[in-house]
């Protein structure tokens, strides 16, 4: 009876935790009839919820946001102040207080910078000696007219952390695809471990059956007791395979549980109940494969991941390009006597802001072979064209593999095809040979034989099965994407 994953999880929590009394593993295939089907997607549902890989992986992004976040805090308003003060054998020498904020804007690389300034004493210097005024009050600004004006060490490490962010998401989604991906392979080996069990130990079943009405005839008399001795032979051989049968599917079913976690942290042991789905073979449409191929195009982590370093290599080697100009900082600002704050003294109109109250200032350095900017943006372009041929032998790659997994996909379709022709063909010459033995006109050995190769031939088709939902992972994990 199918149930949901929430009725498959409060089942495994009720069972308890590994080690708990009726938390452990099945011993044998589950024999009530009221199981539940843990569907695939429901595994895949419960792996994106609650496995830590994937919630590391979530993690990433909020890293590469914590690092725009510093990356940002080169443009805070920063508050200041310088104090310094020398007396000696009674004289105060000098006295100096200065206090301000500075705020950098963005955009344009400008720095707003707003200042007081207090001086005095005996021999402070004559360029800081205020007279009849209690300070200096000075409105101005930093541009950078040459080097820096466009962008910066400052906007640069910004950039570059913004970027980061869109590698970050790519690790994650290249992680998640990774981490389901392998979790559908686990989830098809525990499907295949499971049919095999169930064939096998139908098998053992009717050979079974087959040797105690054997063993009835020839108490009667009907048959020889050879043929008991060979139908034991059957039965025990059979147990063998069950038993191995049981070690495979237990072990599947731990490698399945590594999966399960509840929203705890919790690891979750797959209840005793659960089997997991029929195995759904149809034919996938060319169409699929071109979707997949442009989905690739665009959004294939690999590619993504090269395309965003490409960016960052440019916004870098825009940077170092702005490093060839000279260093040319224009400082301007206005200067004001009369107090900004409180009530005014007996400071003349004129020692206001105007324009004759002001400080001008430029600075001027430039390298005269830039030797070093010059090999560092050398540098860059090399790598970004190592990195544009690499993008190229990826895309190339990811084309190839995306390709070759169609091929096995569509080999394996032709396959399951076959397979099952051949075992309805078998099934039906087991039923003629145990019609032929049941009248006399066979012998137990060629029922055996046919019954067994019956079994083989479903054997391999439910590894056929298998192995075709996993290439259907592959393909899909190929082009960058889940099923």
């Amino acid at each position: 009876m199918k149930r949901n994953l929430l009725a498959g999880f409060f089942i495994a929590l009720v069972c308890g935790p590994p080690g708990a009394e009726g938390g452990r593993l099945v011993q044998t295939a589950p024999q009530s009839n009221d199981t539940l089907v843990f569907t695939a997607a429901e595994y895949y549902e419960a792996v994106t919820g609650f496995h830590p890989i994937v919630r590391q992986a979530r993690l990433l992004s909020d890293e590469a946001r914590r690092e725009v976040m510093q990356a940002r805090g080169a443009f805070d308003p920063k508050l200041f102040t310088d104090y310094s003060k020398k007396q000696f054998g009674g004289t105060l020498y000098y006295e100096k207080w200065q206090t301000g904020l500075s705020v950098p804007i963005l955009p344009g690389g400008v720095d707003l910078k707003i200042t007081h300034d207090q001086a005095g004493g005996r021999y402070v210097n004559p360029e800081d000696r205020l007279i009849n005024i209690p300070g200096l009050t000075t409105v101005g600004v930093s541009v950078p007219v040459g080097q820096g004006l466009l962008i910066d060490a400052r906007r640069n490490a910004l950039r570059q952390a913004q970027l980061a962010v869109d590698l970050a998401e790519a690790d994650r989604i290249k992680l998640i695809n990774k981490t389901l991906f392998d979790a559908a392979k686990t989830y098809w080996d525990w499907f295949l471990a499971h049919q095999q069990f169930r064939l096998i130990d139908n098998g053992l079943g009717l050979a079974e059956t087959r040797f105690r009405a054997l063993r009835e005839r020839a108490l009667l008399g009907d048959a020889a007791f050879i043929d008991t001795t060979e139908a034991f032979i059957t039965v025990q051989d059979r147990q063998v395979q069950r038993e191995q049968a049981v070690t495979l599917l237990q072990n599947s079913r731990l490698r399945l549980s590594a999966f399960l976690w509840n929203a705890d942290n919790q690891p979750i042991d797959l209840p005793d109940q659960v089997v997991p789905q029929a195995a759904m073979v149809g034919f996938t449409d060319a169409a699929v494969l071109e979707a997949l191929l442009g989905r690739a195009a665009e959004q294939h982590p690999e590619l993504t991941k090269l395309q965003t370093k490409s960016r960052q290599l440019a916004v870098e080697e825009r940077f170092r390009r702005s490093l060839l100009q000279p260093q040319i900082n224009l400082n301007a600002g206005l200067i004001s006597g009369i107090p900004v704050f409180g009530a005014a003294g007996n400071e003349p109109p004129y020692y206001g802001f105007m324009a004759s109250n002001h400080k001008v200032g430029l600075d001027v350095v430039f390298p005269l072979f830039l030797r070093k900017e010059r090999g560092k943006l050398q540098q860059i372009r090399i790598k970004a064209n190592q990195l544009s041929l690499e993008r190229q032998q990826v895309s190339r790659d990811i084309v190839v593999d995306v390709r070759a997994a169609w091929n096995d996909l569509k080999a394996l379709e032709r396959q399951l095809t076959v397979q099952e022709q051949t075992v309805r063909n078998q099934q039906r010459l087991v039923q003629a040979e145990q019609q032929k033995f049941s009248i006399g006109e066979s012998s137990l050995f060629l029922v055996n034989s046919r019954e067994s190769k019956l079994i083989d031939l479903q054997l391999k088709w439910e590894e056929l099965k298998s192995k075709y939902q996993k290439t259907l992972a592959d393909l899909y994990y190929r082009a960058g994407t889940v099923l």
